[in-house]
């Protein structure tokens, strides 16, 4: 039945050529200059777009270049409503994430984080935006994943951009099938035309660092005896208590001298940018060819990105029925990485002596940083996109044949000397890469009827295979600091030849893993349009994956598309209404599992644990095949997760235009998705994946631009540009019925946000023991611990005279429910000014910096990563006096962060960018400089925010902000644009 409804909708199926460029099309109006070696018939297959997919009044990327963005996602951040960018470091080459309308699954961990990237589509290539999280199954902590750890989508130059596309509803996301499921961004490249040109773009400017008030260990002390004369006897410590060492002796000038550190931590950085490319040829063929590099400094610990990227594009006609076109993209990401701590210790997986911190003297920090110039971090990504495609065109039937290839690899050399280790040098090596190769075959037929009715078809099949793979190994214990390999036995005649010496004998560990996935997929789209005012269209899906369990293999969905044009169909004589087209789409659209082994069902592992590593693939050349008790249970009957989605849109014009904008509503529901349950601990498992769970996200995106002053060539010109989404999310259902589910710190209900946090509700201290509540003659308790004077009131939710858990509640989000961008374009005569603001509403986080500064009883002399210190330790961050004075001894942790106590809102509003440009090309035009445009810009260089961290910006998924991301800084750019 399947193959016969495809086969029918053959006749009806949409548009005729890829789907990128038909958007392309109308999106790229940067060249007056059309070459006819590109396909005309695109132009009649637009139509189709107008009435289904929303307007877009949104920059230009040549607009987007003028600011100094290191990746994809800096340039896109409040530019196109439904999109959110997060950013939780301005270290330049992090990790950075994007969500389209919303979170699918909660963020329980990086591997959810994975799952709801968007995908990127370059140039027709669906782009490895992030490498694979299975590597962190041989990793105990989830800060950074092994390897070099940097932003894939940074390698994407925007000058080298003609056209960027955010789609979100099913009428665009559901050609691009599962892999399109939480939104699609299309690029699409400057490409060959047969006219010749030349452009030049360059910019360099500046990071300026931030300032700070640094402290030292007076500071800290005074800081801590106000508890201390509060809580204990004479203001001391008891006999039991140990004072830290860094903090007794006043006359240490390590810690209570100068705190100058921060001279050798900050910095003024260098930023520049230089691209150049050139283009030309015939009707026969043509080619366009580009260069560019891209350094950006960190203002903080020394960090920088340095990139460099190559492009080159042709286009052959040999034969009026046949084009040939194929292009390379290749791009080199070198990092220098930051030196935290703790970024260092989850590296090692060995955490030395915490008693004292980081020296906040520079003499002493400066000797501390020498220490690295003994060692090396060598961390860079080479990435290489590449596609070439035949087109058969026979009229009103075309025929497309395409290859494409996303190939990027990572690596990471290190050596830290053993003076940063307690004596114990450590060396470690990765080598990975993400390989996806996709082939695209389709037939489509476009034809137009006696002027009015137009028909498109299509029938088209897809095959796409994913091979990622790491090898990663690292030591102990060498032999020096000069010798940075393993010392083998040289002697033949040596029972131990070639093998380490046994004395002294390092410890190495080595880990491999490579996983494949394949897709699959047959589709067939129709379309109709009578007189470009009624538009349908009908997308038919068959998709297979190779990560769905063999009952479970294949999915068929469905996506329905319609388009009225009510200004051509009844407003054709309304002057004041320009333009008015509704729009709506609905259907259904598989989600990929992100792991094979939720394919097999029931499986067992090679591994075995020791020396507090994770696992390590055989101990003394045996293996050993257990079950896989720390990834979880894994049974049958897991059927494809899916979205529903229903979007509901329309443009409009007013006053020829000069209002303008689209309105999109919408409702998603993403179905029967896994979500690790805890359960089966009398096995020995963490948790059990199962399907069932469902999350609904509801909203509205809104773009409006509007004219305030029509531009003229010497009069004034004033257009502002508001964008923004609001969305709200909703748990509809757990697996196996479940109403409630607990995973660590985080509480699932159904019916509630799954954004939220939970959190006891403080209500402000006990002073003294007689005003703690009694219970049957004896003080109220948490978790079974009497409470006393000094410890927190917490609210009793329930009632039951004693705190728990129990007496948690959901409160706050950790994505905002309204997030965009205001951009106004002023231009007069020759000149240009922009500014571009970003904003977030209804967003709040946990500020676990100031709860670790007051924690400082739990984190002094301990073993953890929760203990370590960083540099910044010795910086004065937030309001310490909205804290109450809680006793930090007490055994129920007063200044614990699952607590209102530390709930801020985050809201902000910054102003991202002002630019000013000057066009120099009417004086120049007779010299054969076509245009040059003079430009500057300044970046971030405000936020309004209630928040009383560092930078509400600056927080990872979890909400938690711990104060590791580095300040996004303030930019300063001088540049220029020429084009001949």
């Amino acid at each position: 039945m399947r193959v016969l409804l495809l086969t029918g909708f053959f006749l009806l199926a949409l548009c005729g050529n890829n789907f990128a460029e038909k958007v392309f099309f109308q999106q790229d109006t940067t060249k007056k200059d059309t070459s006819k070696a590109v396909d005309l018939s695109q132009k009649k297959e637009a139509l189709f777009f107008k009435g289904l997919l929303p307007k877009s009044v949104s920059k230009k990327p040549a607009d987007l270049a003028i600011y100094p963005a290191t990746s994809l996602q800096q340039a896109l951040k409040g530019q196109a409503p439904g999109l959110y960018v997060q950013e939780p470091s301005g270290e330049p080459g992090t990790v950075q994430q994007m969500y389209i309308r919303g979170l699918s699954t909660p963020l329980l961990s990086k591997r959810d984080v994975y799952q709801v990237q968007p995908l990127v589509v370059l140039d027709g290539i669906p782009l490895v935006t992030e490498e694979h999280p299975f590597a962190f199954d041989i990793q105990q902590y989830d800060y950074n994943r092994a390897g070099p750890a940097t932003n894939l989508l940074a390698g994407v130059d925007i000058n080298n951009i003609a056209s960027i596309v955010v789609l979100k509803d099913l009428a665009g996301i559901a050609y691009f099938g599962p892999r399109g499921a939480n939104g699609v961004i299309l690029l699409t490249s400057k490409q060959a035309g047969i006219k010749r040109r030349v452009s030049f773009n360059s910019y360099f400017g500046m990071a300026q660092r931030p300032g700070v008030n640094t402290i030292n260990g007076e500071y800290e002390n005074n800081f801590r005896k106000q508890f201390y004369d509060r809580y204990t006897p004479n203001g001391r410590y008891n006999d039991d208590d140990v004072y830290p060492l860094y903090l007794s002796d006043s006359l240490n000038t390590a810690y209570y001298g100068p705190s100058n550190w921060s001279d050798s931590y900050y910095r003024n950085a260098v930023v520049y940018g230089i691209h150049a490319d050139i283009s030309g040829g015939s009707e026969r063929a043509s080619f366009r060819f580009a260069v560019g590099n891209v350094k950006t400094g960190g203002v903080a610990d020394q960090t920088g990105l340095d990139k460099y990227n190559a492009f080159f594009n042709v286009n052959m006609k040999p034969l009026p029925w046949l084009q040939f076109s194929a292009s390379v993209n290749g791009t080199r990401l070198n990092r220098v990485r930051n030196k935290n701590l703790r970024d260092r210790f989850a590296q090692m997986v060995y955490i030395p002596d915490l008693g004292a911190p980081l020296s906040p003297n520079k003499i002493n920090y400066d000797a501390y940083l020498s220490q690295f110039d003994n060692g090396f971090d060598h961390n860079f990504n080479n990435l290489v996109q590449g596609q070439g495609k035949l087109i058969f065109d026979f009229g009103d039937f075309k025929f497309v044949s395409r290859l494409a290839i996303d190939y990027n690899e990572g690596f990471r050399d290190l050596f830290y000397p053993r003076t940063l280790m307690e004596g114990n040098s450590y060396a470690s090596n990765y080598y990975g890469f993400n390989q996806r190769m996709v082939f695209d075959n389709f037939l489509t037929y476009t034809h137009l009827f006696n002027k009015k009715h137009l028909v498109s078809a299509e029938l088209g099949q897809s095959t796409q295979w994913d091979t990622y793979k790491y090898n990663n190994s690292y030591a102990y214990k060498g032999v020096n600091d000069f010798i940075k390999i393993n010392l083998l036995e040289s002697d033949p005649n040596n029972g131990n030849y070639l093998n380490p010496l046994a004395f002294p004998k390092p410890l190495v560990y080595k880990f491999l893993d490579r996983t494949k996935q394949n897709l699959v997929a047959f589709y067939a789209k129709g379309s109709y349009s009578f007189d470009e005012k009624y538009t349908f269209s009908l997308l038919l899906r068959e998709d297979a994956s190779s990560n769905a369990q063999p009952t479970s293999r294949w999915l068929f969905t469905p996506t329905l598309s319609a388009g009225w044009n009510v200004k051509k169909d009844l407003l054709a004589d309304n002057k004041f209404i320009s333009d008015l087209n509704f729009r709506i789409s609905a259907g259904r659209l598989g989600k990929l599992n992100s792991f094979d082994n939720y394919a097999q069902g029931p499986q067992y592992t090679a591994d075995a644990g020791f020396t507090g590593n994770l696992t390590a693939p055989g101990f003394n050349a045996f293996a050993v095949l257990t079950r896989p008790y720390t990834f979880g249970w894994v049974g049958y009957g897991i059927p494809w997760a899916y979205t529903d989605q229903l979007n509901v849109g329309f443009d409009f014009g007013l006053a020829k235009s000069r209002f303008r904008g689209s309105i999109d509503f919408y409702t998603k529901n993403d179905k029967n998705q896994l979500i690790g349950v805890p359960a089966y601990a009398e096995y020995g498992y963490s948790q059990a994946y199962e399907p069932g769970m469902n999350v609904n996200n509801t909203g509205v995106d809104l773009l409006f631009g509007v004219d305030i002053l029509k531009a003229s060539k010497k009069g004034f010109g004033w257009t502002s540009t508001l964008n923004f989404n609001l969305n709200k999310n909703r748990l509809k259902a757990l697996p196996g019925g479940r109403t409630e589910l607990v995973i660590g710190n985080r509480y699932l209900q159904v019916g509630q946000p799954i954004d939220q946090y939970w959190l006891l509700q403080n209500q402000g201290i006990y002073n003294a023991d007689k005003d703690v509540p009694q219970v049957n003659g004896k003080p109220m308790t948490y978790s079974g611990i009497a409470l006393h004077g000094g410890d927190p009131v917490w609210k009793d939710l329930n009632g039951d005279n004693r705190i728990d858990q129990k007496d948690k509640t959901l409160m706050g989000h950790i994505l905002p429910t309204l997030s965009g961008g205001f951009q106004n374009q002023f231009s007069y005569k020759n000149w240009n000014l922009g500014i571009d603001l970003y904003f977030n509403l209804g967003r709040q986080l946990i500020n676990q910096e100031m709860a670790n500064r007051f924690n400082f009883i739990n984190r002094e002399g301990t073993v953890a990563m929760t203990s370590v210190k960083e540099i910044t330790y010795w910086e004065k961050r937030g309001d310490y006096s909205k804290y109450p004075l809680y006793n930090p001894w007490s055994t129920v942790i007063p200044y614990r962060s699952d607590q209102d106590l530390f709930l801020e809102n985050a809201s902000f509003l910054k102003l991202r960018t002002i630019s000013l440009g000057y066009d120099l090309s009417p004086l120049l035009k007779k010299k054969g400089i076509e245009r040059i445009y003079i430009y500057g810009s300044a970046n971030n260089l405000f936020t309004i925010t209630p928040y009383t961290g560092q930078d509400p910006e600056l927080v990872d998924y979890t909400g938690y902000d711990s104060g590791y991301g580095m300040p996004v800084p303030k930019t300063y750019t001088l540049g220029i644009r020429m084009e001949l």
